[in-house]
């Protein structure tokens, strides 16, 4: 299963309403994803950095969930400037290269990073039972919520169950190839792991059922606003603020 490595840990950040950060996450994320103006995109991912160091997250790891994303952002330096449609403003050798594309892939890399940074020291600080409560406590689809808490739970499971299918064909001597009988195989083998994963859920809801599951979780914690998370709510409001009064004010600056 997954570790949760970034849900322990004792900085504030840690300690807030689950809901504030769930919402300010989401508000941050819708914000910096309609701006365009480069002076709010870089306000917001300064805003980012500082929440990653208020979180007291390992930075190496921290960086290590910014590779992927980022090697598709150098993928994008490389592709927009050549393909976007505006005339070209400069030559790299025998290839134009347009100024647009080139600031649209800036706007696309700072974007990301900031986002993924936010949830990282907001979202990922929490484990998925508590997301799962907070969203539930915000009037999130119920249905939603037990869908997240089921499937995060059982999609392991089912990890571990192709696991075991895929070493059984293994020690009958299966090699996959590009053959009619290795895209038998598989299919077999994905087929199997459906009418598995069908068996195990009834087995499950059943045994829910009888504990006196009724359609409904209940959570022993109840979330309450303390004083901190009021003053960090008025903090991140106005930062809220302060970002859309920049793209407001300097929309088309660079």
């Amino acid at each position: 299963m997954l570790s949760e490595a970034f849900a322990q840990g004792k900085s504030i950040l840690h300690r807030l309403d689950p809901r504030l950060r769930i919402v300010f996450a989401t508000l941050f994320s819708f914000l910096l994803a309609v701006s365009m103006g480069f002076p709010t995109l870089l306000a917001g991912l300064t805003l980012s950095v500082i929440l990653v160091l208020t979180s007291g997250l390992p930075l190496k790891d921290v960086a290590k969930r910014l590779t992927t994303i980022n090697i598709f952002n150098i993928l994008l330096f490389l592709v927009l400037p050549i393909t976007f449609a505006p005339p070209p403003a400069f030559l790299l050798g025998p290839v134009a290269c347009s100024r647009e594309g080139l600031l649209l892939a800036a706007r696309i890399t700072l974007k990301s990073n900031a986002i993924l940074m936010v949830f990282i020291a907001l979202i990922a600080t929490m484990s998925i039972a508590t997301l799962g409560h907070g969203l539930n406590r915000l009037r999130m689809p119920r249905k939603i919520v037990y869908l997240l808490l089921i499937a995060y739970r059982y999609v392991f499971v089912l990890e571990q169950e192709y696991q075991r299918l895929s070493t059984a064909i293994r020690v009958r001597g299966f090699v996959p190839g590009t053959n009619l009988h290795t895209y038998k195989t598989y299919a077999y083998l994905f087929g199997m792991l459906l009418v598995r994963a069908l068996a195990r859920a009834e087995r499950v809801y059943q045994s829910m059922l009888c504990r006196g599951f009724k359609g409904k979780f209940y959570c022993i914690h109840q979330f309450s606003f303390s004083s901190t998370d009021r003053i960090w709510a008025g903090y991140l409001l106005l930062t809220l603020i302060l970002l859309g009064g920049m793209e407001w004010l300097m929309p088309t600056l660079f």
